[in-house]
């Protein structure tokens, strides 16, 4: 989803855009991704390649979550160190910051508290990434930065309800309510904790607004700068959707970390911000969903 967008992204800038898909490069395996990196000889890398998931998957494969994400990013960034790559962005997660961090949650909160329990293998893998990219800025003034966008949805995103987000599980499963007649959708958890999305899109603008414009060892938040309830958002996703039923939220399955709302200020001060609003980036991904699977 976000390596699609930044392609978008790219596509209006002077560059040449390469891409390798992953049944021609495994980047589990160090010496593939070396020799990928030494014959293409990248001038800049997006590191949007992830083991990504819901709450559910994370919990339930953390061995696979921060085996495959540490083993990806490590050989990503090393390999980009030895190809002599000008610059890379590595993207990371707004998970890396304490459970009960406070709101909002700046750069310099990261480290300062126990993780969410839910999601702390993956969340941990994300931080070794900003810290690896620190330590080559350090060791080999490798113009390496890492940018932390936080909850994203829109085009491309995963629909399969045992490993996706919030938002496509909430679209698909409205959707299915509604086709079926359903009286009512099951919501996981309360329905009361906080959450911050943010369109694909504009993430690949920030991502490429950073790549040419921000040079430091400090990681950058990457967000809109407002939150709603999960509640909420299922609202939203009725009206998008259109479904007539009533939400039944679950309180025995998990809410995750009560709030997560990103600092933007860094990067609004550099002067960039979201420009996509959340009923607009809804319908975006809703639609997309619609015309490509939907109907599979």
């Amino acid at each position: 989803m976000v390596g699609a967008a930044v392609c978008r992204a790219l596509a209006s800038e002077n560059c040449e855009i390469s891409t390798v898909p992953r049944n021609e490069l495994d980047l589990l395996r160090q010496s593939d991704v070396e020799d990928w990196c030494a014959q293409t000889k990248p001038h800049a890398v997006i590191v949007c390649a992830a083991r990504v998931g819901g709450i559910l998957a994370n919990d339930t494969y953390a061995a696979d979550f921060i085996h495959q994400n540490l083993t990806l990013e490590t050989n990503i960034i090393h390999s980009a160190y030895k190809a002599g790559v000008e610059k890379l962005v590595f993207l990371g997660s707004s998970c890396i910051y304490p459970k009960h961090a406070p709101q909002p949650m700046a750069e310099d909160t990261l480290l300062t508290g126990p993780l969410e329990p839910t999601n702390e293998w993956y969340a941990i893998a994300k931080i070794a990434g900003i810290k690896l990219c620190q330590a080559y800025r350090k060791q080999y003034g490798c113009d390496f930065i890492s940018a932390m966008p936080t909850n994203l949805y829109g085009p491309g995103d995963n629909f399969d309800l045992a490993t996706s987000h919030v938002v496509p599980a909430l679209l698909r499963k409205c959707h299915e309510a509604h086709v079926k007649g359903q009286e009512h959708m099951e919501v996981w958890g309360t329905g009361n904790v906080r959450r911050e999305f943010l369109h694909v899109d504009d993430c690949a603008a920030g991502i490429v607004f950073l790549l040419k414009n921000y040079s430091d060892t400090q990681h950058v938040n990457l967000g809109t700068g407002s939150d709603i309830t999960v509640k909420e958002l299922a609202e939203l996703v009725k009206n998008t959707v259109g479904f007539a039923g009533m939400l039944k939220f679950d309180p025995t399955k998990p809410d995750g970390t009560p709030r997560k709302l990103l600092d933007t200020t860094l990067i609004n001060n550099l002067g960039w911000q979201a420009q996509i609003p959340l009923t607009d980036g809804l319908s975006d991904a809703f639609n997309w969903y619609l015309d490509n699977l939907a109907q599979s």
